[in-house]
């Protein structure tokens, strides 16, 4: 449960506009307040059924989208591979004798942080 709410919470945050108003508002409910099924579909004025098969729904047009676009998949590669470059630059800089070496490996380290936020 724990690893799915994480996936689709990511899912959710790179195309969530993209879902219908019902689902945006369903999957908020689920997965970002922890409510029930039970509850949302009380909320909603649904049954409980419309609730579940909405929340289906929405996964999966989350993990269409994952598919054919993979923008998720693109961010995870990004966060890794400048979280290398970072290691690489910050042994780099520790091993240096040059301090203007070390100045301009810092400023390119200050860059890569930058990209994180």
């Amino acid at each position: 449960m724990v690893k799915n709410m994480g996936e689709i919470s990511m899912l959710y945050d790179f195309y969530g506009e993209l879902l219908t108003k019902r689902q945006k508002d369903v999957l908020q409910y689920y997965y970002g307040d922890d409510y029930t099924l039970g509850e949302i579909a009380e909320s909603a004025g649904i049954s409980r059924q419309a609730v579940y098969d909405t929340v289906r729904k929405a996964e999966k047009s989350l993990r269409s989208y994952e598919s054919r676009l993979g923008l998720v998949e693109r961010f995870r590669r990004t966060e890794e591979e400048t979280g290398r470059a970072s290691a690489m630059l910050d042994e780099m800089i520790s091993n240096t004798d040059d301090a203007a070496l070390a100045e301009k490996l810092t400023a390119v380290r200050k860059i890569i942080d930058g990209l994180d936020e």
